[in-house]
């Protein structure tokens, strides 16, 4: 059964009034839906976008893009795609299409480049001709490089006025390390990127009106930062930006996330250390900001969407949450002022990349595994 906690958060007035913890297995069964299958065949798919003209695009982590055929994929060729760092949860993330364009569309995707020792998140874009990328570029590169394979972030998300926000994770777990300190410990310093939302213009410089990039030593296009690892984000109709971001052991966190704002990690946390399972942090501290809700245990979130279709007119407003270890999506109830009212699960099965609203109104899905598969749900 679902148990929720409200935790009374007076530590400080950058708090708001209360976050819920799920602490129970999963939320309650959703009713009247049900998934088909529209395409198969796509190696660990990770991120997924619309053309103008309706084409679905995806990308493999493994360093491909492919379009949606029919019920099969097309393999589209990219020309000047950086080397992809393809090792642990490093390879091609996001992909995104510039809201601007209606023809030659400029196309916008995140990866993991260099190799095992220096590596680091990368924004690039090219020009799609509708046959293939071309003129691919790189905009931007997080600071500094780490090593290993852990926590790129890489969630790609347009505001209104067509800036770019860009997740960052913070690096990796314990013990690796990213120059002086533990990787985790720099998403508390403004002078990396690592465990941040950047905040950057469409040709991949920091957006101007940043409100940390006032702060002494911090970079310019921080825009949020206490991150773990976001792996969703979404915008809704009022131009609030939701995210989700994968906690330790347990702790994983849906944010409503504003510029300018600590959202805590590692000095607040839900959940423990893999390693000692002793907790990390506090699970509130004044100056940061709390979760609108925390799980317990991890569903491992991805893809996140803010769902205004009709096909599900009772889901209307709600924010839709894939799960990679729970192999769900969740949906998540808000009230007008962005408090969460409750939860039911879609079982999917299978691990659960992105999740978005297609042109059509129908939610999609993509799923993690070596068959990758994109999936329609639909009334059932």
């Amino acid at each position: 059964m679902l148990r929720t906690t409200v935790l009374a958060c007076l530590a400080s007035l950058a708090l708001p009034a209360f976050s819920q913890l799920q602490t129970s297995d999963a939320p309650p069964a959703a009713k009247g839906w049900r998934t088909e299958t529209i395409a198969e065949g796509i190696s660990h798919p990770w991120g997924m976008t619309w053309l103008p003209d309706g084409r679905l695009l995806v990308t493999g982590r493994s360093g491909e893009l492919f379009m949606l055929n029919g019920k099969k994929f097309d393999k589209i060729p990219m020309e000047g795609m950086p080397a992809v760092f393809n090792v642990g949860q490093g390879g091609v993330f996001d992909i995104s299409v510039h809201p601007a364009d209606k023809r030659n569309a400029r196309i916008y995707m995140t990866l993991a480049t260099g190799d095992a020792s220096a590596n680091r998140t990368t924004l690039v874009q090219g020009i799609f001709d509708g046959k293939r990328v071309h003129g691919i570029k790189t905009l931007f590169r997080v600071q500094p490089d780490k090593s290993g394979g852990q926590h790129f972030g890489g969630r790609l998300l347009w505001m209104a006025d067509h800036s770019l926000l860009l997740s960052v994770g913070d690096g990796g777990n314990p013990p690796q390390r990213i120059g002086d300190r533990l990787a985790r410990d720099q998403a508390q310093n403004l002078a990396t990127h690592h465990g941040s939302i950047v905040h950057l213009t469409d040709d991949g410089k920091p957006a101007p009106g940043n409100k940390l990039a006032s702060t002494a030593g911090a970079l310019p296009d921080i825009w949020s930062y206490g991150h773990r690892n976001i792996q969703g984000m979404t915008r809704d109709p009022m131009g609030r930006v939701w995210a989700t971001e994968h906690g330790p052991k347990g702790g994983d966190e849906l944010n409503l996330v504003e510029g300018g704002q600590n959202y805590g990690w590692p000095l607040q946390s839900y959940g423990v250390d893999y390693r000692t399972s002793e907790p990390i942090g506090q699970k509130v501290v004044a100056g940061t900001v709390q979760p609108k809700l925390a799980w317990v245990p991890s569903p491992a979130p991805s893809g996140l969407v803010y769902y205004t279709g009709t096909v599900f007119p009772q889901w209307r407003g709600s924010l839709l949450s894939g799960g990679l270890a729970a192999k769900d999506i969740r949906r998540i109830s808000l009230d007008k002022n962005g408090n969460v009212t409750g939860q039911e699960r879609l079982d999917i099965g299978a691990r659960v990349r992105d999740v978005r609203q297609g042109p059509d109104g129908h939610l999609y899905l993509i799923t993690d595994e070596e068959n990758g598969k994109l999936m329609r749900v639909v009334r059932n």
